[in-house]
């Protein structure tokens, strides 16, 4: 069995003018930069953005909602908002998600507003979540940034999630069978970071961060009055 996405995407590209906030430019271009962290399970997203969070704390995250139980020292509004299936469908029908999908049998979404209110304000946001997900993100927002998590093998990626402890073997081998598939996707992602030494995945991530800050239509937002006093024009 594999993840399955939702027959009806929760947003489209023509649901995305509807899903801009109020003082959002007419173009779709927001003021601070949306980072979307997908990987396979096992692959060490969780930790990357977390080490990314500790390293920069210009970055923010926007905290995902799930149907499934906490694991190990997971706190609720920390690493995810635990809800009921009820509560779920309940955000689902008051269109409150961004993207939702099913994975592994667990339901996960992005809440809208906390994303949309916080690039509208300048922020740079990052969303950890499936590939699922993340192709639903760039249909509503064409300028975000897609990383996806790589394993340095099959072999390790399975050791990994032995070592971690929490699945039974069956799980396990669900886990693999997914994660095949959502590695056949990998050329959908914008940028490619394979997690085999930990500090150089850390410091390969927080490259792409800083690189997409001095694109130049980042650097004329923030640094608009140098743009002006050199008379560079928008």
């Amino acid at each position: 069995m594999t993840s399955q996405t939702p027959a009806e995407p929760v947003t489209s590209a023509q649901d995305a003018s509807k899903n801009k906030p109020q003082n959002g430019p007419q173009n779709g271009q927001y003021p601070g930069n949306l980072f979307v962290v997908a990987a396979p399970s096992g692959a060490g997203k969780s930790s990357l953005v977390k080490a990314l969070l500790e390293l920069d704390t210009g970055v923010q995250l926007t905290v995902s909602h799930t149907t499934r139980a906490p694991r190990g020292q997971e706190k609720h509004g920390r690493e995810y908002f635990f809800i009921s299936n009820e509560e779920f469908d309940a955000m689902v029908a008051a269109d409150a998600f961004i993207e939702w999908a099913n994975v592994h049998g667990n339901r996960y979404g992005t809440a809208k507003k906390a994303v949309q209110d916080r690039i509208a304000q300048g922020a740079d946001v990052v969303l950890e979540i499936d590939f699922q997900g993340a192709m639903q993100i760039k249909r509503v927002f064409a300028n975000a940034v897609l990383i996806f998590i790589l394993p340095p093998s099959l072999e390790e990626l399975r050791a990994r999630l032995e070592r971690r402890g929490e699945d039974r073997p069956d799980v396990i081998d669900l886990r693999m069978g997914n994660a095949r598939v959502e590695m056949a996707q990998a050329e959908n992602f914008d940028y490619l970071i394979i997690n085999e030494v930990f500090e150089r995945a850390v410091f390969d991530l927080k490259s792409v961060v800083h690189a997409q800050r001095l694109r130049y239509v980042a650097q004329r937002r923030a640094r608009a009055a140098t743009f002006e006093a050199l008379g560079i024009q928008s």
